[in-house]
């Protein structure tokens, strides 16, 4: 992390460019003149590919029949894919983390439309938390001095930076100087799944993973305790690109805004329902970034 998150977010963006349109050739399966035809809508991975896929498939669905258009899903193995999918007018609308977001808008002209109201809370925020083994003798962020730690991914909100947030305001210190080992562990389940196997002693993750875990049986509380939590954060947002025609972007945020009346829309982001968002809504994160040095004022506007 560090000062160099922007640079190397950026650096990252063009060294996966081939790797990106590989991808998007083995999913898409068709030439350039489909992509003026198909609604392409690309997903962070913040879980296992496989299973956000199935999970999202009856979004997917319902916005194909609902916009009369062919909608694909696109897929990275990093959040610098879909950013960098999107730059390159090959990803229409994306589920962004508010960090990626603001990168994406960046580097991609992205531009936040709607947020999910969380299931069971009515609102659209979320929190960052830090994860250890029970027992370990790991109780608080302090405790975490010369241990091994995973966060998820530079580019990671709950999983990137708002631990780097958390640990130099408790600290004083950056993560690298601050723990033993610092990893990535590329999602937010693999996370979790380090601390499980012991490859780590604590992990950063999003609440919402956390939950979805516990309820899956793949984690316990009795094993996995939270020892730190962030302050409620903006939730994660749906964006297009800003490009997009306007009659376009009218359908699409129509069809959004009204999924929870004709699909299971729970199943992919843990929400009831999406509302309006807007770009000022991430000022927040924005603040964030800036408080820590880790990108010019100018870049996140």
């Amino acid at each position: 992390m560090g000062r160099s998150l922007p640079a190397r977010v950026r650096a990252g963006l063009g060294r996966r460019v081939l790797a990106v349109l590989l991808a998007w050739s083995a999913i898409v399966g068709m030439g350039g003149n489909a992509l003026a035809r198909d609604l392409v809508v690309g997903l962070l991975p913040a879980e296992n590919n496989e299973e956000m896929v199935k999970r999202f498939e009856p979004m997917r669905a319902y916005l194909e029949r609902k916009l009369g258009e062919r909608v694909k899903v696109f897929t990275a193995t990093d959040y610098a894919g879909v950013i960098e999918a999107m730059r390159r007018k090959r990803v229409d609308i994306a589920w962004f983390g508010p960090m990626s977001y603001l990168l994406a808008e960046q580097e991609a002209g992205a531009e936040a439309f709607a947020v999910g109201l969380r299931t069971g809370t009515n609102s659209p925020t979320y929190k960052s938390v830090i994860v250890t083994r029970c027992g370990n003798g790991i109780r608080t962020l302090k405790d975490l001095k010369g241990r091994s730690v995973a966060f998820v991914d530079p580019a990671s909100t709950s999983g990137g930076l708002v631990p780097t947030w958390m640990i130099k305001n408790e600290t004083g210190a950056m993560p690298q100087d601050f723990f033993g080992k610092f990893v990535y562990a590329g999602s937010h389940d693999a996370a979790e799944l380090a601390v499980k196997n012991g490859t780590v002693d604590a992990a950063a993750d999003s609440d919402v993973t956390y939950e979805r875990m516990v309820a899956k049986g793949l984690i316990s509380r009795e094993t996995h305790c939270i020892i730190a939590e962030s302050p409620p954060l903006p939730g994660p947002p749906l964006a297009w690109r800003a490009d997009l025609p306007a009659e376009m972007k009218q359908r699409i945020s129509a069809a959004v805004l009204n999924a929870h009346h004709e699909t299971e829309i729970g199943a992919y982001v843990n929400a009831t329902r999406y509302v309006t968002a807007k770009p000022a809504d991430f000022d927040s994160i924005r603040a964030m970034v800036r408080s820590l040095g880790l990108a010019k004022d100018q870049m996140l506007r």
